[in-house]
């Protein structure tokens, strides 16, 4: 109910004026008037008796929720920005880490810890199976025993009881990629007993995407769980087009009754650890047991047989394709392909050469790596699909440190500028909606994600004719522009595109 007069005048602590509110709901935008107070919307509509000691005028402007990023890794966020810059000018004000399989172990710690620390976003977070495994098991290949699944259960459930909002797998890592289904159906499980979202980076995203999505389906189904499926996507020019398959596999599971979502970023390159390079086999039992194996030489011939076979399969004759994003140990190889550091080396300008240097570079802890290899068109299509949600997959940024993806930087403003304005592949209001309410329905998160009474004032104003992704993937480190003012909580955290040093944020739990 739209609020029009008062007899009297309203305080509020923050007054938003003459906007183009897009509520979240993915209804059209009308112009009006939003108040915020202790931290809450508290009215809607035409506000003409309102006063505040921070009025803002929105002529122009957009005013939605704040957006919800889904699938990030802020795992060492105190160690860089508390401030996360990089998702606030890109108007995120809410994110959920723990994917992958990799999360903290002890939930209840680490939101502690967050919330003493102060964030200008808010954080939920998912536990994840990867360092599940590892604290019980180690990096071992092989099939856990009933002492060892108990031992991760009962992880999973304290992670769930401590506000964790699901359980994420990282099945192409170490060492979940070791990880049978029944395995993960049994921790799942544990999950769904206090009503968690499964999230999983599947098992392929290449050759075998489509029995991938299928085992994902599959444990939600087992489970009784609802199940978000990362960074949706189709790796590999022989795949190219493949989308069409894929999507209509998540169309079939909704119409059996599974709660089945899916995420994307919107570029047409991916990023990761070097070590997917390398078949999982050589990545077992610790640094030691991997440096050991890589200076064999019949070991490194047979890794270099998989790689190049790989190779093969994507119709390249070098490993043009991987581009380094942080090598540690030199930081003259960041930015540069694989091919072109064999080059930089001196070595022959060969693939079996190629493959050499990345184990020589795996032998010195490895790198993280931009992997170029998507289209377009799938891109597209999936961003078509309405039960689709936008996700950076990234990480607060130190700006000038390597050089990463740019979906840190650009995810949502690239969305609102290419594929909104741009080519019109989905329109505004449904753009937004992916961005707020529907994961905020997804993951349960109470109070946020729609432009309603009562809500908690996160939201985001922005110039729909100039927002825009300034990262690249030669220049990263640009925060997007258009963002012009943010607010977490109801504290103004960006204030006409300057972020002001609040820090607001808050962590959310499941079922509070």
């Amino acid at each position: 109910m739209l609020v029009t007069t008062f007899s009297k005048a309203q305080k509020a602590d923050i007054l938003i004026k003459n906007g183009k509110i897009v509520d979240g709901t993915g209804n059209s935008w009308f112009l009006g008037d939003i108040a915020v107070k202790d931290g809450k919307i508290v009215a809607k509509g035409h506000l003409d008796s309102w006063t505040a000691p921070k009025t803002i005028d929105a002529t122009g402007l957009i005013v939605s929720p704040g957006f919800i990023d889904v699938h990030t890794h802020m795992e060492d966020l105190e160690k860089k920005d508390p401030e996360a810059k990089n998702f606030i000018f890109d108007g995120v004000t809410t994110v959920i880490t723990g994917n992958c399989g990799t999360s903290r172990t002890d939930i209840k710690k680490y939101l502690d810890y967050l919330d003493n620390l102060k964030m200008s976003i808010n954080m939920a977070t998912l536990v994840g199976h990867n360092d599940v495994r590892k604290a019980v098991m180690g990096t071992a290949n092989r099939t856990p025993t009933e002492e060892e699944l108990q031992q991760m259960e009962a992880i999973v459930e304290k992670g769930m009881q401590d506000g964790a909002v699901g359980f994420s797998t990282g099945l192409i890592y170490i060492p979940g990629t070791y990880s049978k289904t029944d395995e993960v159906v049994r921790l799942a499980k544990a999950a769904a007993k206090y009503k968690g979202v499964y999230a999983s980076h599947i098992r392929s995203e290449g050759d075998s995407v489509a029995i991938a999505v299928n085992e994902a389906i599959d444990i939600a189904r087992q489970a009784k769980m609802p199940v978000e499926i990362s960074h949706y996507k189709i790796v590999g020019e022989q795949n190219w087009g493949r989308s069409k398959e894929t999507v209509p596999l998540i169309i079939k599971a909704r119409e059996e009754g599974i709660d089945a979502t899916i995420d994307q970023y919107p570029y047409t390159a991916s990023s990761t650890n070097m070590g997917t390079m390398l078949p999982s086999w050589a990545l077992a039992d610790g640094k030691d047991s991997i440096v050991a194996r890589l200076a064999n030489p019949a070991i490194r011939k047979r890794i270099t047989n998989f790689m190049l076979k790989g190779l093969k399969k994507r119709g390249k004759e070098h490993f043009s394709y991987a581009v380094v994003a942080n090598y540690k140990p030199d930081k003259s190889y960041n930015g540069k392909s694989i091919e072109e550091v064999n080059t930089m080396l001196g070595k022959a300008h060969t693939a079996e050469e190629e493959a050499s240097t990345v184990m020589d570079m795996m032998s010195n802890g490895g790198s993280s790596m931009v992997f170029h290899g998507m289209c377009e068109e799938d891109v597209k299509t999936i961003m078509q699909y309405p039960y689709n949600m936008f996700a950076s997959d990234g990480g607060v940024r130190v700006m000038g440190e390597g050089v990463p993806h740019p979906r840190s930087y650009g995810t949502n403003a690239r969305v609102l500028g290419k594929y909104v304005r741009e080519q019109k592949v989905i329109g505004l209001e449904e753009a937004i909606r992916r961005m707020t309410s529907l994961p905020a329905q997804k993951f349960q998160l109470k109070n946020i994600g729609l432009l309603c009474e009562g809500y908690n004032a996160d939201l985001t104003l922005f110039d729909e004719k100039t927002i825009n992704d300034l990262s690249t993937y030669d220049n990263p480190h640009q925060y997007s522009v258009g963002v012009k003012y943010v607010v977490v909580n109801g504290k103004l955290t960006v204030n006409d595109g300057k972020h002001t040093g609040e820090r607001n944020g808050r962590t959310l739990k499941r079922g509070v």
